[in-house]
């Protein structure tokens, strides 16, 4: 992944330096072939990872749901997952509204009113309302294409909605379902394997999709809008290593081992700038390397997915809600930021199935009654704000499932201490589906987690 990272850059740069090949009839630029195989190499593999995402979420819910029954206290964990999901929001959402106050990066800034323009799309609280109801059996949805295809899309939080239903009515049935249960477990290992297949392909992905955003944006914009985008990085910065780290400390666990561990998450997430794509792997490294029971990540991580995203819906939201109040000249009210904390606590789920934080930022924007038209001003910059945002919903993501797992007495420390040797996963003994521990030489195909993955 590292080398990939370098090398990643090292192409984009070249490829920048290449130039467009020239101008179509419409007047934009026709991307080099470097550029356009760097874009080839990272878009196959971000549609591998959301092929595998809809199976695996329904598949590990509903495998989870019934496996909690073997978990004490499930609906305790359940509530507590809640409650530090919404509990480090708050906290993250005030650092980005302290910050856009200390720093006003609406009032340091070299962009014009011309590049304002209202997004195509917007968020609403009508959106989170509609995607708690599922469309059809799996979320699934259908998108006409100008060239008469069809195109396949899904929401997560649908899946989730499904699969939660489906778990509980297993749960309910009783012994008939059992057969129901081993299928689900058997599906499960399948996808698993198929899962660690794409993920083997990490590395060169790493090459394409750094690579094509370094070509295509590059870093000419943040010269413009340099103080929020050294706002936004500040605000992350803090969360992720300073926040994060005094959390694993207050429970006695070590902060190199948890980064480290949930390392393979982290970076996909910086070059991927997707943390549904992502959540595959940060289940694999919360399990295998945070020593968190199965039973319980597979509930807590696909949820994480889609409603704790301290990146994208606290510190960015917070910051750009700032920034466009003061390059309109709106003054903010006290009333104005609690709205900005409530929406980034309640209101994140609404970005469920949806890449990037337009969404969320449209959603905060409308709350506060500003203009959306300030959205075009952030947009150029975006790309390379997000990778940032991602990594930090990520390590989140894996944060929150191991410290309710460490509180709860359920982690397991031995693979949380464990030596990393260079490896992706642990190559030590795992926590099985039951939350029981299971030597990784002896698990069975319905415990088959990814092999080790050497450096």
């Amino acid at each position: 992944m590292l080398l990939g990272l370098v090398l990643g850059v090292v192409l984009g740069l070249v490829a920048r330096e290449m130039g467009p090949d020239g101008v179509d009839a419409a007047g934009v630029a026709d991307p080099n072939w470097l550029t356009e195989t760097l874009t080839q190499v990272g878009g196959i593999f971000v549609t591998l990872l959301r092929a595998i995402v809809p199976p695996l979420v329904f598949l590990a819910i509903v495998a989870s749901i019934a496996n909690l029954r073997e978990v004490a206290g499930a609906a305790r964990l359940a509530w507590k997952t809640l409650a530090w999901f919404a509990g480090t929001a708050l906290v993250t959402v005030a650092i980005g509204i302290a910050l856009g106050l200390v720093l006003e990066p609406g009032r340091h800034t070299s962009v014009t009113a011309d590049s304002a323009a209202a997004p195509s799309t917007t968020g609403s609280w009508l959106d989170f309302l509609n995607g708690l109801v599922p469309a059809n059996f799996l979320g699934l949805q259908a998108t006409p294409g100008a060239d008469g295809s069809v195109g396949l899309s899904f929401n997560v939080l649908q899946i989730l909605v499904v699969a939660i239903a489906v778990g509980i009515a297993a749960l309910k049935v009783g012994e008939a379902a059992d057969p129901f249960l081993g299928l689900v477990r058997s599906a499960l290992a399948v996808v698993q394997k198929v899962l660690w297949w794409v993920i083997l392909l990490a590395p060169v992905a790493t090459v394409g999709l750094l690579g094509k955003a370094v070509a295509t944006y590059g870093w000419d914009a943040l010269g413009s809008l340099g103080t929020f985008a050294v706002a936004v990085y500040v605000g992350l910065a803090v969360v992720a290593f300073v926040v994060y780290p005094a959390l694993l400390r207050a429970n006695g666990l070590s902060v190199r081992q948890f980064f480290s561990g949930a390392w393979p998450a982290i970076s996909l997430a910086f070059v991927s700038r997707s943390s549904i794509g992502t959540m595959p792997v940060t289940q694999a490294v919360t399990e295998r390397n945070l020593g968190v029971p199965r039973a319980y990540s597979a509930f807590a991580v696909p949820l994480g997915a889609t409603t704790k995203m301290d990146g994208c819906a606290s510190i960015y939201p917070a910051i750009s809600a700032i920034f466009v109040a003061q390059f309109f000249g709106v003054d903010l009210s006290l009333t104005d930021y609690l709205l900005i904390a409530f929406v980034s606590v309640i209101g994140s789920a609404a970005t469920a199935g949806v890449t990037g934080a337009t969404v969320m930022l449209t959603l905060t924007l409308s709350t506060l009654g500003l203009p959306l038209e300030g959205v075009g001003l952030l947009l150029a910059i975006d790309p390379i704000l997000d990778m940032g945002r991602t990594a930090t919903n990520v390590a989140g993501q894996a944060l929150v499932p191991t410290l309710v797992a460490k509180r709860e007495g359920i982690l397991d420390r031995t693979a949380y201490d464990a030596p990393r040797r260079g490896q992706a996963w642990s190559d030590r003994e795992v926590v099985g589906a039951e939350g029981l521990t299971v030597p990784a030489a002896r698990r069975d195909a319905s415990q088959d987690a990814p092999e080790p993955a050497r450096a």
